[in-house]
């Protein structure tokens, strides 16, 4: 009998390996190493992306159930880059970016949490009518090295957070944290040096 139940969830991860590896090899991604990638990662668009060596990818529920009902995406215009360091960690979450987005080495990325490069549309009532996306206001998202961002948080575009700093679940960043602080709330502020 465990034989079997090994040999049901066995199918759905080689399915999904494989899936993976189409999806990579489609969208042209340059991986120094090939991801461990826990579920079905979602990449839509044809920007640059590269991954560094190490990084794991949780994109199902099984995987991690906070932030589980969803998968990971990845969404990058043509034009944009997506940078991904060595041994990242990123649990069922959303990075939408139309110019650059740079996570750096041994970076946390919590269930659920949200990168966004842009701000989608024009932000005055008429203009946002003409769903003109290029004239969206864009700003490069920057997260170094050793940052944690917690689960459910929402980085917006022009952020930089610096290297180990944490920000607390629920975060919404709208300005850059200095290295080593913890930040959170919404708007996130400094709660701790």
């Amino acid at each position: 009998m465990n034989k079997i139940k090994k040999l049901i969830t066995l199918i759905p991860d080689l399915w999904n390996n494989f899936l993976n590896r189409v999806t990579l090899k489609y969208r042209h991604v340059s991986c120094r190493q090939m991801p461990v990638i826990h579920g079905r990662l979602k990449i839509y668009g044809h920007g640059r992306i590269a991954l560094g060596k190490g990084v794991t990818i949780n994109s199902s529920a099984s995987s991690n159930p906070i932030g589980g009902d969803c998968r990971t995406v990845f969404s990058i215009v043509p034009g944009a880059v997506l940078t991904i360091g060595d041994r990242v960690g990123i649990s069922n979450s959303t990075i939408v970016c139309h110019s650059c987005v740079t996570l750096g080495n041994d970076v946390v990325i919590g269930g659920n949490v949200k990168i966004y490069d842009t701000d989608f549309h024009k932000l005055s009532e008429g203009q946002r009518e003409l769903d003109d996306r290029e004239a969206a206001r864009k700003g490069a998202v920057a997260i170094r090295d050793r940052a944690f961002v917690g689960a459910h948080s929402i980085i917006l575009k022009g952020v930089t957070i610096g290297e180990g700093a944490v920000i607390g679940a629920g975060s919404v960043v709208t300005k850059n944290v200095p290295a080593g602080e913890v930040w959170a709330g919404n708007p996130a502020v400094k709660v701790k040096a």
